[in-house]
């Protein structure tokens, strides 16, 4: 069964119904940021995803990028603090999009510490 799951990468935007969206709401863009060790295992269903947002607004903890960024049809923005799992047979590649560095999923990482109220510092 695991065979036939998606085998998306990390930093790759594929799309899904989220689950804290509310009913009858499409699918939206997700950035894949597990890593490929995960991603791939043959055993494992799930990887974690960050949401992209178009609605634009100014919260310290987003990230914005344009569509020139990502190779989605409109400048969108990630929101870190509602990262999740997603199970893979859920999820659709998003033809045009294109796959995000490291350096951004390092950023996402950042903001979801400051989302659980931690500053860096204070991880040791």
């Amino acid at each position: 069964m695991a065979d036939d799951l998606p085998q998306p990468l990390r930093g790759e935007i594929w799309e899904c119904i989220f689950p804290s969206d509310p009913p009858g709401k499409g699918p939206r863009p997700v950035l894949i940021v597990s890593p490929d060790v995960r991603n791939r295992h043959p055993k494992a269903t799930t990887v974690l995803v960050v949401p992209f947002s178009m609605t634009l607004t100014n919260y310290r903890t987003h990230i914005r990028l344009s569509s020139g960024q990502t190779g989605l049809p409109e400048t969108s923005e990630l929101q870190p603090e509602q990262i999740t799992a997603m199970r893979k047979v859920d999820l659709r590649k998003v033809e045009g999009a294109r796959r995000q560095a490291e350096s951004l999923i390092r950023a996402i990482a950042q903001f979801v510490v400051f989302a659980l109220g931690i500053q860096p510092r204070e991880i040791q």
